[in-house]
């Protein structure tokens, strides 16, 4: 496996069409949204589920690769952490009944065994100083959450059921209007992500996993449809990477060298509304910038 060695920063823009691409439990499952500007969220975490369930999908838990909060609706299993913990301490020969806790000096042994096992523990982070305790994991990777370059407009539709369940209810009151569905009918939503080489480093993330990160960025939305989420399409991947693992310049201010404007007179419904530019002329020295997407 080859070590990463640069920090690297990126920017990731997706869109959401007649969809819902992150509901809020607490508001009803509507779309998630800043009260204050009307802007569109996406949080970290479901993106990073997004990212878990297409390398569950793509490496079908081969060793080294598989995931640690798994989706049981992708995997069917039931996965239960602190189990996952004692295997990996059983793994290095360390064996721990169920109420068994690890020695203080084995906890470092066990955190390495996790992050060997286990991509999105490297790649993310995990807190893993429950049961048998494994300590905690800085990930390589953090991600923000996603906003939206507009306001948008959370549309609701009543749904309608035409077959009744319960014989022992008439058929009259268990058919017609029983539910109802959030939509955006567009929406373009902007993503920051950092890249640590020196939590990489702690962790073993490496550039093979890195590489395997891009490809779930870029196809994660083709193993994730659901009639909820509409037409979600990954648009632009615009990565920053700079010639040392410290880095070369803030993030914000390579965040600021892409703009994404809205082109067109009315309401945007498509990619094509807006217009995405990079000002590379001001591209700070020792960074260098490749569209992936």
């Amino acid at each position: 496996m080859s070590e990463l060695k640069n920090r690297i920063d990126f920017v990731y823009i997706f869109d959401v069409q007649d969809g819902n691409p992150n509901g809020d439990p607490d508001a009803g499952n509507l779309p998630r949204v800043d009260a204050e500007t009307g802007m569109g969220l996406v949080t970290d975490v479901c993106l990073k589920r997004k990212v878990r369930n297409y390398v569950q999908v793509a490496k079908n838990g081969v060793a080294g690769d598989d995931i640690l909060v798994k989706s049981k609706e992708i995997s069917g299993e039931e996965v239960f952490i602190n189990g996952e913990i004692r295997k990996a301490y059983n793994d290095i020969g360390i064996e721990l009944k169920v109420k068994d806790k690890a020695k203080p000096e084995q906890v470092e042994s066990g955190r390495k065994r996790m992050c060997e096992k286990f991509y999105d523990v490297r790649t993310f982070g995990a807190v893993l100083s429950t049961g048998p305790n494994a300590g905690q994991v800085r990930g390589a990777i953090q991600m923000t959450f996603a906003r939206s370059v507009d306001p948008i407009v959370s549309e609701e539709h009543a749904l309608t059921v035409c077959a009744a369940r319960d014989e022992d209810k008439s058929y009259d009151s268990q058919v017609g209007i029983q539910g109802r569905k959030a939509t955006v009918p567009y929406g373009l939503y902007v993503c920051h992500g950092f890249i640590s080489a020196n939590l990489a480093k702690q962790t073993g993330f490496s550039e093979e996993d890195l590489n395997l990160f891009w490809d779930a960025l870029k196809n994660m939305f083709d193993v994730d449809r659901s009639a909820a989420r509409g037409l979600m399409s990954a648009q632009k991947l615009i990565v920053f990477k700079h010639d040392s693992a410290l880095g070369n310049a803030p993030a914000n201010k390579l965040f600021d060298l892409v703009k994404v404007e809205k082109i067109c007179d009315d309401a945007p419904r498509k990619f094509a509304d807006y217009e995405v530019t990079i000002d590379k002329s001001n591209l700070p020295a020792g960074v260098t910038i490749e569209e992936m997407i």
